[in-house]
């Protein structure tokens, strides 16, 4: 379900029944559609009931438990899908939980020493959170692991509970690499399949109501298989063929993709061997065949469908092409620099990035609170306290607030299941089957949602809490006790004292996307004095239009985050909704504008471009200075004939969603 219609059905329920839940928590407690990864299910399973059966046969169930406290970092982090990718995401994340634990452990029992140590080890770990994915894990893994070595007696000396928690992870690893030898390209040249599925998705729906939600998959899976293939390439020396050729198949998918908007601007359906044909297309990248090109496609009419007949053709040209000529694959988004060059380049940005250091504070600030009440004030087993706070406290994971909503909701869910298990499950082996059990639900809950997350995970800590400290039902009250004290103080201290956390970061975002589609629209009708420049010319209109996109994703994930915040950052964001969907379109308008004009339209004056760039300017003027949208009426105007005609319909209603407020 799409995020507008979420937001409506939610809208409509709080109207009908006054006494139901406010929207934005229905909007986190609904379960996303994500599907269940089966294969991460089994994994789980096994990564954290196996450590446990070999503690108890060998009469150490402390190791065992340690361990299988490193495979669940692992398992949390074993989110990626190429292969290489998982050896980042689970290996490095390991490193600074190792690290964590170690510095946690020496500071056990040491009063406010602790509290420094873990107040410092929140700041580094919220600065190294803003560089990145990867960056993120390994500061939550940091910083968690720290404050469960600062509150548990684990086993000595210092080294041996690093030493095991990381023989957890690196086995999470080794079993997710296990399919490495047979299936090593798979995960990417599935992605490269899953663009060209989704855009035949998008043709299908051309001239149709369903077309915009489709053509926001077609943006994500491009972002994602991008990602994928482009990393590879960043360390592979020289030139693979095989990752030639699925850079080449991706690339050909642009130039569909382009020519989709014209098609849909076009009011009509496309004839439904075109949609037929890029399925066609999917199944050779995934199943890797090669051959001649035999397209069955009726004879096209206008401009948009002579483009979309040309860039299908081309891309069955390429698709099925054996062996790809490595030196004239153009990388349409620049080859990235090596691995070592983007870390310097992460660090530097992170230790003069304001926002890094305003989360880091914001987190140092809430541990170091956390930590000195439970100094000063008799709280059992107080290290929960400061994992409420480093699991709530994460900006990429979400609303603050509804986050930690959410988590005393999914900590109480999984507390009743935690209370069942350790009151009439005895301890010992029993407790594999039952981690095997409570393991699976780990990643399959993730999937749904951050409450089901949080309930499936707790009853798995719980559980292997008690065969460290052996407290068994003991552990359910105090557990909740310290997850509302955690709440509480993440609420109070990295919420409601920051002046950010009440406006929402929409308007200032949106804003700069719309001066990118004004330069967008400057390069895609720049005159061209030489025609040998073309070709760069092409290529850097690509980049521009790519990293709109981008920008547009990234502004409808802040609006996600920002419809789940109480009133009134929630209401204000949801009122800037229909520009963001604005934007969209006057990004495709442009793009298919491009395309007719590649097919034989006139192409736009220089006076008329200018115009509509002027608007678009004066529009992110008034974005930036508006904290709401205010409707009024705005006249497109121009030569209704005009290539740029649809454009500036789609300025003008952008304009008429977002006039400064008086």
């Amino acid at each position: 379900m799409s995020t507008e219609r979420t937001g409506r059905i939610a809208s409509r329920t709080s109207r009908n029944h006054p006494l139901a839940p406010p929207s934005w928590l229905l909007n986190g407690l609904r379960p996303s559609s994500a599907p269940i990864p089966w294969a991460a299910v089994l994994r789980a399973a096994v990564a954290l009931a196996a450590p446990l059966a070999v503690g108890f046969a060998l009469d150490q169930p402390e190791y065992g438990a340690l361990v299988s406290m490193g495979a669940l970092s692992g398992v949390i982090g074993d989110t990626a899908d190429a292969y290489r990718m998982r050896v980042l995401n689970i290996a490095v994340p390991q490193f600074f939980g190792a690290v964590g634990v170690a510095l946690g452990t020496l500071v056990f029992g040491h009063g406010w020493l602790a509290v420094g140590v873990l107040t410092l080890i929140a700041l580094v770990s919220g600065m190294i959170s803003s560089i990145g994915t990867v960056a993120s894990v390994s500061g939550l893994l940091l910083l968690l692991n720290a404050v469960v070595g600062a509150g548990l007696p684990l086993p000595s000396p210092w080294w041996t509970a690093p030493l095991l928690m990381t023989a957890g992870g690196l086995f999470v690893l080794a079993l997710s690499l296990l399919g490495w030898p047979l299936r090593g390209r798979q995960p990417e040249r599935a992605a490269v399949a899953a663009t060209y599925r989704a855009l035949a998705g998008t043709l299908e729906t051309a001239g149709g109501p369903d077309y915009e939600e489709r053509r926001v998959q077609v943006t994500q899976a491009l972002n994602q298989a991008y990602d994928l293939v482009l990393a590879r390439r960043a360390r592979v020396h020289g030139r693979s063929p095989s990752l030639v050729r699925m850079l080449a198949q991706l690339n050909v998918v642009i130039p569909l993709v382009e020519a989709a908007p014209a098609a849909h601007l076009r009011g009509r359906p496309l004839p439904p061997e075109v949609p037929a044909a890029v399925r066609e297309l999917a199944a050779a990248v995934e199943a890797g065949r090669t051959g001649t090109p035999d397209l069955d496609l009726p004879a096209p009419h206008g401009q948009a469908e002579r483009a979309i007949d040309a860039a299908l053709r081309h891309a069955a040209a390429v698709v099925l092409l054996a062996d790809p000529d490595p030196y004239n694959v153009d990388d349409r988004l620049g080859r990235p620099a090596a691995l070592r060059v983007r870390a310097r380049r992460a660090v530097r940005d992170m230790m003069f990035s304001r926002a890094s250091w305003r989360y880091g504070l914001r987190l140092a600030l809430c541990i170091g609170l956390a930590q000195s009440l439970v100094s000063l004030v008799e709280v059992e087993r107080s290290y929960w306290v400061a994992l409420t706070v480093t699991f709530v406290l994460k900006p990429d994971f979400g609303s603050v607030f509804s986050r930690a909503v959410l988590r005393a909701l999914g900590t109480a869910a999984g507390l009743v299941v935690a209370a069942a298990v350790l009151a009439e499950v005895p301890r010992g082996w029993w407790a594999v089957p039952v981690m095997m059990v409570l393991a699976a639900l780990i990643p399959a809950f993730s999937a749904k949602g951050y409450a089901f997350q949080t309930a499936a995970i707790t009853p798995v800590i719980l559980l292997l809490s008690d065969q460290l400290n052996h407290q068994g039902f003991d552990l359910i009250r105090p557990r909740l006790l310290d997850s509302l004290i955690g709440c509480a103080i993440t609420l109070v201290a990295g919420y409601l004292l920051w002046p950010e956390s009440w406006r929402t970061r929409i308007g200032d975002r949106l804003a700069d996307t719309v001066d990118d589609a004004a330069r967008y629209v400057e390069r895609a009708f720049a005159p061209l004095p030489d025609p040998s420049a073309l070709p760069a010319a092409r290529t850097a209109r690509l980049q521009a239009r790519r990293r709109i996109y981008r920008d547009l994703s990234g502004v409808r994930s802040e609006f996600q985050r920002a419809l789940t915040e109480p009133p009134p950052v929630g209401a204000r964001a949801a009122a800037w909704w229909p520009l963001v969907v604005a934007v969209e379109r006057i990004v495709d308008a442009t793009t298919a504008a491009r395309v007719r004009v590649n097919h034989g339209a006139e192409a736009p004056s220089a006076a008329e471009v200018e115009q509509v760039t002027g608007q678009l300017r004066s529009l992110a003027d008034g974005v930036r200075r508006s904290t709401v949208p205010v409707r009024v009426a705005v006249d497109a105007g121009g030569d209704a004939s005009s290539v740029l005609a649809p454009v500036r319909q789609e300025v003008a209603a952008a304009r008429a969603l977002a006039h400064p407020a008086p």
